[in-house]
C-alpha cells in the first residue's frame, strides 16, 4: 500500500509509524510520529537514523544500536524496548524487519512509536500492588514475630496463662496472613482466567446460617438472618458461595455500625435473565457507600475506612458472583447504612 490511502491509514492509527525502504530512506511518516519526533511531516527521503532521533539512557541511537539493516536473516522484529525523545519524553519502540526471502536483502523496516505512559502507570500500580502486600503482611508477622522472641526470653518467667496468650495472638495473626494469602491467590485466580469451580446445587440458607454462626462467634456485633419465602437450591461451588457472604457480613460488621442484617430472598422473574435465584442482601447501620465511589469499591486494595482489612475482599465477591453468574449492587440500606445485594442465579453459566 503506498500513496494517499497509505498515509490515511497511518495517520488514522494511535501509535506513530515510520517506513523505510532497502535503501534505509524514509518512504512514510505517520502525522503522529512526525510529531512525536519534532520532524516536519514531508520528512519523506530522509534517512531513517535522522528522522528517527531516539536515544537511549547512555546516549545511544536506535538504528546505530539495532542495526536494522544488519544482523541474521532470519531476523524478522525488533522487540519492543524504551526509548526517549529528543524533548526527554519517553516512548515505547518496536520495528518489523521485512524481506522478499531469507537469502535477499532487507527490503522494508516498520517502526511503530507508542507513548510510554501506559507503562509508567502500570509500573506505579505494581509498586502500589507490592508496597501494599508488603504493608499487609508485615503488620501480623510483627505480631508473631514479637510475641515468638518473647515466649523464647521469657519462657521460665511466664505463667501458663501468660504463655497460653500469647500463643493464641500467635495463631490469630498467623490465621490472618493464611487468608491474605489465599485471597491474594484468588486474585491472581481471577485476574488470570484460572479460577477453578466445582458447582452443585447448594441450599443457600444452610451455608449462610452457617456463615452467620460463624461470625457472631468472633464479634459482639449483633447479625440477624431472616429468609423469606421458599428459596430455589443455587448451583454454586459452597466453598466459593461462603467466601462471598462471609467478605459481606464481615465487611458490614468491620465498617457498619450497630446491627448487621442479612436478608435471603427468591429473585424476581426475570431479574436475571430468565433464571431463577437467590438473593442474599447485607445491611449495615455505618455511614454508607457515596454513590460516586459505588464504582470504585469492586477494585482491589480499595478501603472505604479506617477500619483494616486488605482491601481484596469485595474484589472477590465481585469475581467470585461474575464467574458464577450473578451480579453484585450497592445501595443504601434502610437505617442509612449500606446494602450490598448479590443476586445468585440456580443455573450456572458455561465458562
Amino acid at each position: 500500500m503506498s500513496g494517499p490511502l497509505a498515509h490515511e491509514v497511518v495517520d488514522a492509527l494511535p501509535d506513530g509509524v515510520v517506513l523505510a525502504g532497502p535503501d534505509g530512506l524514509v518512504t512514510l511518516i505517520s502525522r503522529v510520529a512526525a510529531t512525536m519526533l519534532g520532524v516536519p511531516p514531508d520528512s519523506v527521503g530522509r534517512p531513517l537514523g535522522e528522522v528517527l532521533a531516539l536515544r537511549d539512557q547512555d546516549g545511544n541511537a536506535w538504528v546505530g544500536h539495532n542495526l536494522p539493516y544488519a544482523g541474521l536473516p532470519t531476523r524478522t522484529a525488533v522487540p519492543e524496548q524504551s526509548w526517549l525523545l529528543p524533548n526527554g519524553t519517553e516512548v515505547l519502540v518496536a520495528a518489523r524487519i521485512h524481506r522478499s526471502a531469507l537469502d535477499q536483502p532487507v527490503s522494508q523496516v516498520a517502526v511503530t512509536i507508542r507513548s510510554g505512559r501506559g507503562r509508567a502507570r502500570l509500573d506505579r500500580e505494581r509498586s502500589d500492588l507490592v508496597a501494599t502486600v508488603a504493608h499487609e503482611l508485615r503488620s501480623p508477622l510483627t505480631g508473631v514475630k514479637g510475641f515468638v522472641q518473647a515466649l523464647l526470653n521469657r519462657w521460665d518467667r511466664l505463667n501458663d496463662e501468660q504463655k497460653k496468650l500469647m500463643l493464641t495472638t500467635v495463631a490469630a495473626d498467623a490465621d490472618r496472613l493464611s487468608r491474605l494469602i489465599a485471597e491474594l491467590l484468588d486474585v491472581a485466580r481471577i485476574d488470570t482466567g484460572r479460577l477453578q469451580l466445582h458447582p452443585r446445587p447448594c441450599d443457600a440458607a444452610a451455608l449462610t446460617q452457617r456463615i452467620v454462626d460463624s461470625v457472631v462467634a468472633g464479634t459482639a456485633r449483633p447479625i440477624d438472618l431472616d429468609v423469606t419465602g421458599e428459596l430455589p437450591d443455587i448451583h454454586a461451588d459452597p466453598d466459593k458461595f461462603t467466601q462471598v457472604v462471609t467478605n459481606l457480613v464481615e465487611n458490614a460488621v468491620r465498617h457498619g455500625e450497630g446491627t448487621v442484617r442479612v436478608t435471603l430472598e427468591p429473585l424476581v422473574e426475570g431479574e436475571l435473565t430468565d433464571q431463577s435465584g437467590v438473593r442474599v442482601t447485607v445491611d449495615d447501620e455505618g455511614e454508607g457507600i457515596p454513590v460516586e465511589m459505588r464504582r470504585r469499591v469492586f477494585t482491589k486494595f480499595w478501603k472505604g475506612g479506617k477500619r483494616g482489612g486488605s482491601g481484596l475482599g469485595l474484589y472477590i465477591v465481585g469475581g467470585l458472583t461474575k464467574a458464577h453468574g450473578g451480579t453484585v449492587t450497592i445501595g443504601d440500606a434502610p437505617g442509612g447504612g449500606a446494602r450490598i445485594s448479590v443476586a445468585w442465579p440456580s443455573g450456572f453459566p458455561d465458562i
